[in-house]
């Protein structure tokens, strides 16, 4: 079952008061099917219940782990029949889940494409030419989150190299005319965090503003974005603040965005990667719905989407 743009962007585009956003959520990596199914399930309720669309996420293989010691994922073709099982599960209906996972190399992108509805580039590839352009070729959405030392401009232009593969493949179509809604939406770039310094990130919602375009939708990675690279208890792998998860959320979801990412476990203290920064899941349908109330309140994403030039007469500014 594999579900085109045209099917997939309409539903991460609908607006609503009860669907400000969509979610992109499910844990770090997969460790085993028994764990990534149950966590797929809890996700599938929480689409039914807040009536949003879900996307699952879960890595196969997390190439860029710190240490060589640490756990790296059930590997490709493993890791892709579990995803196919969440996808063939829990992926019917209107508000079933859709599936994301990483592309590391170009030779794994047409794989990933059979099971994935959106394909995502790990934040220190983005940069990748030949990567970006392997993945954009599979006619799939493409979520390109952005490295912790990109401008928004450098994000823009990685956009771009998507934009342009997908205007040729819907050229070679003869379906340009059809698809100009999708073309103009179809390049997901994800916020996760600016370095400051060596083992510590900031959130920076100026971000949030300078990448979005006519050709992209905005992300905020929530969970990525309290992450530290120097373990508090002297192992190899990274830390985080996750008491620091909800704040992001909240400022993010002020600003205005398309759509919110978080990693989620059974137990973040027991993960096999990235426990300290992962939110778990029994909280998290609670944090969501807080922050739908906070998008329908605020006018962050109306006036995002709305471009004015610093000497535009007609902007009023406030001396409170």
């Amino acid at each position: 079952m594999k579900r085109t743009l045209n099917q997939i962007t309409p539903r991460l585009l609908q607006r609503s008061s009860t669907s400000p956003f969509f979610l992109i959520a499910g844990p770090c990596v997969i460790e085993s099917e028994q764990s990534t199914m149950r966590t797929a399930e809890r996700l599938r309720e929480m689409s039914d219940t807040l009536n949003i669309p879900i996307i699952f996420k879960a890595s196969f293989d997390k190439a860029n782990r710190q240490s060589s010691l640490s756990y790296r994922g059930p590997g490709l073709e493993k890791g892709l029949h579990v995803l196919d099982q969440v996808k063939n599960t829990f992926g019917p209906g209107t508000n079933g889940l859709l599936i994301t996972t990483d592309c590391h190399e170009p030779y794994q992108a047409n794989m990933i494409s059979q099971v994935a509805d959106i394909i995502q580039i790990p934040a220190l590839l983005c940069r990748q030419t030949d990567l970006i352009e392997a993945v954009a070729n599979t006619g799939c959405m493409v979520n390109i989150k952005k490295g912790p030392f990109a401008s928004p401009k450098t994000m823009l232009l990685a956009a771009e190299k998507v934009q342009r593969i997908q205007n040729e493949l819907l050229y070679q179509h003869h379906d340009l005319e059809n698809n100009i809604n999708t073309i103009n939406n179809q390049v997901i770039l994800t916020e996760r965090g600016t370095f400051f310094g060596y083992d510590d990130l900031v959130f920076d919602p100026r971000n949030l503003i300078r990448m979005r375009s006519n050709n992209t939708m905005i992300v905020q990675d929530v969970t990525h974005s309290v992450q530290t690279s120097n373990s508090k208890d002297g192992n190899h792998s990274s830390s985080g603040e996750r008491n620091l998860i909800p704040t992001i959320a909240r400022a993010a979801t002020a600003v205005g965005v398309d759509g919110l990412f978080f990693e989620t476990h059974e137990n973040p203290n027991h993960a096999m990667c990235d426990g300290p920064n992962q939110w778990p899941i029994d909280r998290l349908e609670e944090l969501i719905s807080e922050l739908i109330d906070i998008a329908n309140v605020t006018n962050g994403k109306k006036y995002n989407d709305t471009v004015v030039d610093d000497d535009d007469d007609n902007v009023e500014v406030s001396n409170m």
